[in-house]
């Protein structure tokens, strides 16, 4: 009997400790797994990035589910992908991927990546031209040009010019021309300046304007060509007021960017209203076969484009700058790009004393400046003047004019350039961006 109870106990006992044995490792391969699950749904994350970069444009392609393989065991496990396509208004891509092995496919683990291109708005500044920036200057914010700079303002940020030596010439207070760095002057922080580096090639900034007119058209709001032109309010409540411009102010003499004498008006003096209009999507592409005068407040993300299409170059369409153009809020959400055919231009009287200006500003064939204006007093020399977003001109740029001495007799003699982080991977609809995908975010998702 004795015997008999401990081969009972001895066995009860053996059998305990095997289904122990069993289930530790049952439990140690799942945990296994569970790390192998994870990697495995790394490896998705890297297969699609390198599509990526082969197919930067390819969001259809190559998702849902695929064959992880060992080298030595083969086919172990699987990982599904999927992925979120950029919206209009960004340029990052989301990865989804889900990993898991053959022996416990009900072990799942799901990582999430963002990669994005960064666009052209996370610079301050960038010209294709020779740029002087005086001493009452402020540029928060990359600034490149791909010709040389005069830099005696202030800058925070990586300075940089795609030049060893060029020749500064009288326009830029050098008389006669003489041979200076890629980048000189008496401003700073100096550190902070790069030359040379990389061209900035502008053909990437030429947007195509007929597939943006050709958006509009469908899916925006289109204006054809109708008298001088048309003024746009934007408007607090997300709506824009649309006006026609019947006549312009009285005609003035004065000086373009290359200094060529002209005798014309860019002031509004009389306009009838034309339409109100909500806009048509959360990213709107607005497109304006004339000449355009802006103001207002921005609700939302949009873009302007002006041009006369087929194009002309003696005939190509300017935006104006009517008075204060200013965001609802600085938080990321609203955004206005502005891209012209020739020049962005803000005017004699109609901007204010204190200009503000929150937008991506491209001039696509010229110049964003102020013309060179010589009276009436007071409106023909101003305060300052206050740009929240990027400036993008082809040829050169200024917001005011000096003598030999340095003085301002012209335009906004207190500049302020302070570019939106939001932009840099959000840009306005329709804007170019450049470069690969950049690793953005990583995450691991719990799902319910």
């Amino acid at each position: 009997m004795l015997t008999l109870i401990m081969t009972s106990v001895f066995t009860i006992a053996s059998l305990s400790i095997a289904s122990l044995a069993i289930s530790q490792n049952k439990l140690a391969n799942q945990k296994i797994s569970w790390h192998n699950a994870l990697n495995i749904a790394e490896a998705g994350l890297n297969y699609y990035r390198w599509h990526l970069a082969h197919a930067p444009e390819d969001y259809e392609n190559n998702i849902g589910i695929h064959d992880y393989t060992d080298p030595q065991s083969g086919v172990v496990g699987h990982y599904n992908l999927e992925i979120t396509a950029p919206s209009e208004c960004s340029s990052v891509v989301t990865i989804k991927s889900t990993g898991w092995t053959n022996k416990f496919p009900d072990t799942k683990r799901v990582v999430q990546a963002k990669y994005g291109l960064a666009s052209l708005a996370s610079f301050a500044f960038i010209t294709n031209s020779d740029v002087w920036f005086g001493d009452e200057e402020v540029l928060h914010g990359p600034v490149h040009s791909n010709g040389g700079i005069r830099q005696d303002g202030i800058n925070d940020s990586l300075t940089t010019s795609a030049k060893e030596t060029y020749s500064c010439q009288s326009h830029h207070g050098c008389s006669p021309a003489q041979t200076k760095d890629g980048i000189w002057g008496t401003g700073g922080d100096q550190e902070l300046w790069e030359y040379p580096t990389s061209n900035i090639d502008f053909d990437m900034l030429t947007v195509d304007l007929a597939e943006l007119k050709s958006l509009a058209e469908t899916s925006g709001i289109y204006l054809p060509q109708k008298g001088l032109g048309y003024r746009i309010n934007f408007k607090s409540d997300g709506t824009i007021d649309v006006y026609r411009v019947t006549k312009l102010k009285n005609n003035v003499t004065y000086y373009d960017i290359n200094f060529k004498k002209h005798k014309g008006s860019w002031d509004i003096d009389r306009q009838t209203f034309f339409a109100n209009y909500s806009l048509p999507s959360e990213c709107a592409i607005i497109f304006v076969q004339d000449n355009v005068w802006v103001d207002g407040i921005i609700n939302g993300k949009m873009t302007l484009v002006v041009a006369k299409l087929p194009e002309v170059p003696n005939n190509r369409r300017n935006i104006i700058i009517n008075g204060n153009l200013t965001y609802l809020e600085k938080n990321g959400q609203h955004s206005l790009g502005l891209i012209a055919q020739q020049d962005i231009i803000v005017p004699l009287y109609s901007a204010p004393e204190n200009l503000e200006i929150d937008a991506v500003l491209l001039a696509q064939n010229g110049s964003v400046y102020r013309p060179y204006y010589d009276s009436p007093w007071p409106y023909y020399i101003r305060d300052s003047i206050t740009i929240y977003g990027t400036i993008i001109t082809n040829q050169v740029w200024t917001w005011s004019w000096v003598n030999s001495s340095g003085s301002c007799i012209s335009g906004y003699c207190n500049t302020n350039t302070i570019y939106d982080s939001h932009l840099n991977y959000n840009p306005p609809p329709g804007f170019p961006t450049y470069g690969d995908y950049k690793f953005l975010q990583w995450e691991e998702i719990t799902e319910k």
